[in-house]
């Protein structure tokens, strides 16, 4: 059961982050082994919005697709994501931003089991290593859309 928890301080706001985070049709731009994304479903709760997202995640040989429901909280600057379906056991992560001086504080969490042990084995021995290119990738993509020195 790999998890994994990151805390950095960027030069961007919490809500250029929070926008960046929640904006998950994007992702096969720029996040790595994701080939394809669609929103299922978006749904405006007042105080928050529900989304279900398929994510096509593509590494070497590996093709899976999964869905999320990913869950916005923008006066909090906070999104949830829980699994819904696919090769895992569960999977949940979520996101905080917090505006700081000269940028924000952006905490990452993620726990997830695949149900195929194998695969679990061979994730479990890169696992760090692909949530640090995960992190930086969006790190990157702040850099392009919004400038600055991260």
């Amino acid at each position: 059961m790999p998890t994994h928890s990151e805390i950095k301080e960027l030069p961007y706001s919490a809500d250029q982050m929070y926008t960046l985070v929640a904006d998950v049709a994007k992702y096969p731009e720029f996040l790595p082994w994701t080939a394809a994304a669609r929103i299922r479903r978006d749904e405006d709760k007042g105080d928050h919005r529900v989304m279900d997202a398929d994510l096509v995640i593509s590494f070497k040989v590996f093709r899976e697709r999964f869905t999320s429901r990913v869950v916005l909280w923008p006066q909090e600057k906070r999104i949830d994501t829980e699994y819904l379906d696919g090769p895992f056991k569960y999977m949940k992560s979520d996101w905080r931003f917090e505006d700081i001086e000269g940028g924000c504080k952006v905490h990452f969490h993620v726990d997830f089991e695949f149900r195929n042990a194998i695969l679990q084995g061979i994730i479990g021995v890169v696992f760090n290593e692909a949530m640090q290119r995960v992190v930086r990738a969006f790190e990157a993509r702040a850099k392009a859309l919004y400038g600055g020195a991260a």
